[in-house]
C-alpha cells in the first residue's frame, strides 16, 4: 500500500516549481542550497530547468546548472529545455543551455526539429543543423 504524499511536502513542492516558472532565482537556489535535488521533476516529468526555461528564465536556468542541473533532462513527453526554449522563442535561454553543453538532438522533438518546425534558420545555423 502506497502512502498518500505528507500534504506539507506537495505544497513545498508547488511552491519551488512556480519559482522556477516565475523565475525567482535567488529564492529558487536558496531551497537549492539547502537541500532540494536540482533536478527536482514534477508529475509530468518537467524539472526546474524545463520550467524555468520554458517561461524564459536565463537567470535562473544559469544558477540551477551551476548545482547541478542536467541540461537535457527530458521530461515524460520526450521534450528537453533547449526544445521548450525555441519553441518559446528564448534566444538568452538557449544560449544558456548551449554554453551549458546542451545536446540540440535531443529529446523528440529535439530543438533541431522544433527550429525546423518554426523555419528558425538563425538556430538550425547555431545548432550546426542545415
Amino acid at each position: 500500500m502506497t502512502e498518500a504524499p505528507d500534504p506539507e511536502v506537495v505544497e513545498l513542492a508547488t511552491k519551488i516549481f512556480d519559482l522556477a516558472r516565475q523565475g525567482r532565482t535567488e529564492a529558487l537556489v536558496s531551497y537549492v542550497d539547502a537541500g532540494v535535488p536540482a533536478n527536482l521533476t514534477n508529475d509530468r516529468g518537467d524539472s526546474l530547468v524545463m520550467l524555468a526555461a520554458y517561461h524564459g528564465h536565463a537567470d535562473a536556468v544559469r544558477a540551477l546548472l551551476e548545482r547541478g542541473a542536467e541540461a537535457d533532462r527530458i521530461n515524460d513527453r520526450g521534450q528537453t529545455p533547449l526544445a521548450g526554449a525555441v519553441f518559446k522563442g528564448e534566444d538568452a535561454v538557449i544560449r544558456v543551455l548551449l554554453d551549458a553543453g546542451a545536446d540540440p538532438s535531443a529529446g523528440t522533438p529535439s530543438a533541431v526539429d522544433t527550429a525546423r518546425m518554426f523555419a528558425k534558420t538563425e538556430l538550425l545555423q547555431l545548432f550546426g543543423a542545415h
